[in-house]
């Protein structure tokens, strides 16, 4: 065996040194019984989110990208207005829930991909748009820089990547008191809602940032950040990012 076959994964053909995506992917979204009640607890608003891509040129002719599809909700609503949607996830669960609701649809322009933001390798014409939301998150910091590179490699100079997550806007030294505060948001129960023990998990096992560390690695990928929204709570960001 050579240096580098001992390097790469058994069986996959990437490099040893590479982030299991799949690994961090989040024990909730490998779990066949959270991904059954996902639409139930988390609503994507897609209709306008495709509504305000659509105000910003998303048209018949536009190749979509969405890295993060889980169960596909706005890669279903984008499919009827645009050419093209791949819809990439890491998670086989949600893959395989994603693919029973696009036969269901006929969704015939959706691209079902199991990939990630490390792994995806875009074929064909660039997109104008990608899209994802609360995926990020999923990654280290130094693999999200790496994950926002990709994606401005996917685009066409000028397209748009819609960027949703969990970002916390606040000082370090307030962390304490913001988490605290949006843990207690949770509830009991996962039926319907998200808990509080689903947000310390995402708090305590997952990647969540600060934007004064996120909004860097974007402009530095080769963004322009046209709008950047931030919840009352400093815990939520929605950003518009023009490749340049």
């Amino acid at each position: 065996m050579t240096v580098t076959d001992a390097a790469r994964t058994a069986g996959t053909g990437q490099p040893g040194w590479l982030l299991d995506e799949v690994a961090s992917a989040g024990r909730e979204n490998l779990d066949a019984e959270h991904v059954a009640r996902y639409d139930g607890k988390e609503d994507a608003d897609a209709a306008a989110e495709v509504a305000l891509l659509q105000h910003l040129g998303l048209g018949a002719g536009s190749v979509v990208v969405e890295i993060g599809t889980g169960t596909g909700q706005f890669a279903l609503a984008a499919a009827p207005v645009c050419a093209r949607v791949v819809a990439v996830d890491v998670s086989p669960v949600m893959l395989d829930l994603l693919r029973s609701k696009t036969a269901a649809a006929g969704a015939h322009s959706v691209e079902v991909v199991q990939a990630g933001f490390l792994t995806y390798e875009h074929h064909g014409e660039p997109a104008d748009v990608v899209y994802t939301r609360y995926a990020l998150h999923h990654l280290p910091d130094a693999w999200k820089a790496i994950a926002l590179v990709r994606m401005r490699q996917m685009l066409r100079s000028g397209g748009l990547l819609r960027l949703w997550d969990v970002v916390y806007d606040f000082p370090a030294d307030q962390a304490t008191e913001r988490l605290e505060a949006w843990c207690a948001t949770g509830g009991d129960v996962v039926e319907g809602e998200w808990s509080r023990a689903e947000h310390e998990e995402h708090v305590r096992d997952e990647h969540s940032t600060f934007t004064w560390l996120l909004e860097p690695m974007i402009t530095r990928a080769g963004f322009a950040i046209e709008v950047a929204e931030h919840s009352e709570d400093g815990i939520f960001a929605k950003y518009l990012l023009r490749a340049v």
